[in-house]
């Protein structure tokens, strides 16, 4: 899943729940959704995680000090 691009993962994700939701599956489909929906949520998570350090890093001054955003300090 590591190919997979965040908006493809959460696109995939929005189907799976609306699916799920109808609730007129049966039950190994949908348990095998649900599973799906787990793998899908968990690697948007981490796509998120990633992005989130890297504006992190991206942000802090070059002394090392933590960034307070302007007007917010």
């Amino acid at each position: 899943m590591s190919h997979v691009s965040f908006e493809q993962a959460l696109a995939r994700l929005e189907e799976v729940a609306e699916r799920l939701e109808r609730g007129d599956l049966p039950l190994e489909e949908g348990l095998a959704l649900f599973e799906e929906g787990i793998k899908l949520s968990r690697h948007c998570q981490e796509r998120l995680e990633v992005a989130e350090k890297r504006i992190s890093t991206l942000t802090l001054p070059a002394n090392g000090e933590g960034a307070v955003a302007e007007g917010m300090g």
